[in-house]
């Protein structure tokens, strides 16, 4: 069947409709012919109307076809050579997503005809299959950039104030209670008024969520019974992934998202997307033709020097060549196109390494950062690496430039290390909980460059932090092979859940340490969901196929004495600013006191001696927030109480005396990890003693006495 078309325009890329027809446009530098493709369903085997693209500019090739609409499905099949030894691997017997899809209508149904080569020849891919794969692969749809956001704006939460919950859209809410059975594990269920107040009383500022873009289960995991459950294996960087959408697959999951993002926003809650702009779901050679391979597989990926095979910087078999024009084009308009269209505030890059490499080494002032920086939509939004890949060279941290948020792996390790007891220095563990100075302020960054974390989706849970010393992957078919085997847990006598009381005991008592820990420490705090109440993975710390139970959050055995002091941990870090600084510690006094130091169980201060003491586990830091050296909007300085913190991570109680007069003639105890409150308690004097009990933390504080010539001369 033929039908009339039209030149149409080169830009902008994608399907883009009007209330006449659809433009399309797609780049594909090497190809000889592009044929568009239209279906009536999701279920059509073969396509109801096909289209040459007559025109090509700028290697982008565009029609405008009349009288369609929103809705609308389709697909490409791109002519060309098939030379995969010369990095061609064209093959019109398969259809192809458009990279610019703003909607995917399903998942894709695994069979050998997605593979551009016959999969039983003994020339692997340098053989050729005319095999049809449209009946196993989900369809394109055109979408409407029409949605009612009333008067959304975004909350534009400072950094400083900023507190992240990394969490799965369909595991947060798949065994919710609350909410209607017909949504869970969607995005209307995340958007949700049960959801919202629950983040709101927890004192959520951000929601992280894992990807969201429309990623593809690898085959040997579905013909095993398992899934891409993380969801690290993007095929659509502009589609909301239509499983998680209660409405509808065709457009639908659109819709459906930004009424999310519009219900968070209602509650001053944040949206960050997790994105993984460093490889796709394709694979190596020997991988499927889903998108990019078969539309300019030369003009998407980083080939090796015989062009064959696929640079691998991420352990999935390619990696998307962030030098070329046309992939940093497609990077920037997926970015642009989720804040202007989408309403998200930020990003976490995964692998994010990966994307600074322009030929083999990391180059931090690759083009990649440079064309985020010069962007005055994509540069204002919260941009977050995760500073490493596989590569050589690849671990970053500490490394990005300015403007950017950091996965704080090494504050993560000095943490788990300090409260299981290992012999370190204790200098290391005041710089991660101070911001981590020694990474990031000598680039002229602030602490909030830290995004400190005790866990994330990708190892043990906090619960299995402190129940496990090995992991217990064996659900996931790989021989327990896989995960991470040094996880800097311990299990304190018994390995899983134990009957034993005084191990128990310990175990809840560390949860508070490393939560406490988190939310007193300088940089910007990220709490994985579930672990505020004791979520447990069973021992498993590599979860990423696993979308069932081991995964999802167990609403009905929520340790709620748990949920109850990480709420009040993380109101405490929200009403008072002195831990969460937005300048540096500098150590000089104000008023005669300094702003932090730090002090032995005798009562003196540090020497440089003493920091090079690796059996010591016990320090204390006095916080004065009379000298945060910070203004509020309308040009009054912020201050706050003082503060005396000490951590003992020994198994035996300490026993400390309190610094003299000059820091407070009299302390208020409003923090003791042995309990499972927050609330103030005994009163202490001046060069007073205070045990503090095994494995522990106890905060003291002083009322800040506001002077207004303070105001006046700082």
């Amino acid at each position: 069947m033929k039908t009339n078309s039209f030149p149409g325009k080169p830009y902008p890329l994608g399907a883009t409709p009007d209330s006449k027809g659809v433009n399309f446009a797609i780049y594909a530098s090497n190809a000889t012919k592009v044929e568009l493709c239209l279906f009536k369903t999701p279920q059509d085997e073969v396509e109801f109307l096909k289209i040459d693209f007559t025109e090509h500019s700028h290697h982008i090739w565009h029609a405008y076809v009349p009288h369609l609409k929103p809705g609308q499905l389709y697909g490409y099949r791109i002519h060309g050579p098939y030379e995969p030894q010369n990095g061609l691997r064209f093959n019109p017997n398969k259809l192809l997503i458009d990279p610019y899809a703003k909607a995917i209508s399903g998942t894709i149904d695994w069979h050998d005809s997605l593979f551009a080569y016959d999969v039983y020849s003994d020339e692997k891919d340098l053989s050729f299959s005319e095999t049809d794969s449209a009946p196993f692969i989900p369809k394109s749809v055109v979408v409407s950039s029409k949605f009612d956001w009333e008067d959304d704006c975004p909350p534009a939460t400072p950094y400083h104030s900023t507190i992240i919950y990394e969490t799965h859209v369909k595991g947060f809410t798949k065994l919710h209670p609350e909410i209607p059975e017909e949504i869970r594990g969607s995005y209307a269920a995340l958007g949700h008024p049960v959801t919202i107040e629950y983040l709101k009383k927890l004192g959520i500022t951000a929601i992280e969520l894992m990807p969201v873009h429309h990623f593809v289960a690898d085959r040997h995991l579905v013909e095993n019974g398992l899934t891409n459950y993380w969801g690290y294996n993007t095929i659509g960087y502009f589609a909301p992934d239509a499983r998680y959408a209660s409405a509808g697959k065709q457009g639908e999951q659109v819709t459906e998202f930004k009424q999310m993002v519009k219900e968070l926003h209602k509650a001053g809650i944040e949206v960050i997307l997790d994105v993984v702009y460093n490889h796709t779901a394709e694979g190596n050679e020997l991988g499927p033709t889903l998108s990019f391979k078969g539309i300019d597989n030369e003009g998407y990926y980083r080939l090796t020097e015989d062009k064959r095979h696929y640079m691998d910087y991420t352990g999935t078999g390619n990696t998307l060549n962030a030098y070329l024009p046309n992939v940093l084009r497609l990077i920037m308009d997926s970015l642009r196109y989720w804040i202007t269209e989408m309403h998200v505030d930020g990003f976490r890059f995964d692998l994010a390494s990966t994307l600074a490499r322009e030929l083999h080494e990391v180059n931090r002032l690759s083009a990649f950062f440079d064309i985020i920086h010069q962007d005055p939509i994509i540069s204002q939004v919260k941009l977050i690496a995760e500073p490493w890949d596989v590569g050589e060279g690849g671990y970053q941290v500490g490394k990005f430039p300015q403007g950017w948020g950091e996965w704080n792996g090494k504050y993560r390790d000095c943490v788990r290390d300090y409260w299981r007891g290992e012999h370190s220095t204790l200098a290391e563990f005041a710089s991660r909980f101070t911001g981590s100075a020694d990474l990031y302020k000598d680039d002229f960054r602030n602490p909030t460059a830290s995004i400190n974390f005790i866990t994330a989706h990708d190892g043990f849970t906090l619960n299995d932090l402190v129940s496990y010393n090995d992991k217990h992957n064996d659900a996931n078919g790989e021989d327990n092979k896989d995960g991470e085997s040094n996880n800097r847990s311990c299990n304190y006598g018994a390995e899983g859940p134990t009957d034993d009381e005084t191990i128990n005991q310990i175990r809840e008592q560390q949860k508070r340490n490393f939560i406490t820990t988190l939310f007193l420490s300088q940089g910007v705090p990220m709490l994985v969901a579930g672990d505020e109440m004791s979520r447990t993975q069973n021992g498993n710390n590599n979860a990423y196929c696993q979308d069932n139970e081991i995964s999802w959050v167990d609403w009905s055995s929520a340790d709620q004495e748990l949920i109850e002091f990480t709420s009040q941990m993380i109101h405490f870090r929200r009403k008072h600013p002195a831990f969460a600084r937005k300048r540096w510690f500098r150590g000089t006094p104000i008023k005669g006191v300094e702003d932090i130091a730090w002090f032995l169980p005798e009562g003196e201060q540090f020497s440089d001696e003493h920091w090079n003491t690796d059996f010591a586990k016990s320090l204390a830091v006095f916080i004065n927030g009379r000298a945060l050296r910070t203004r509020n909007s309308v040009g009054e300085a912020i201050i706050d109480d003082g503060f005396y913190v000490i951590f003992n991570a020994h198994w035996e109680p300490v026993e400390y005396k309190l610094p003299g007069s000059l820091y407070s003639k009299n302390w208020t105890k409003i923090i003791d990890t042995t309990n499972h409150t927050v609330a103030d308690e005994e009163t202490y004097d001046a060069e007073s003693n205070i045990t503090v009990n095994g494995r522990s933390i106890v905060v003291l504080h002083h009322p800040v006495i506001y002077d207004q010539s303070y105001n006046e001369s700082n």
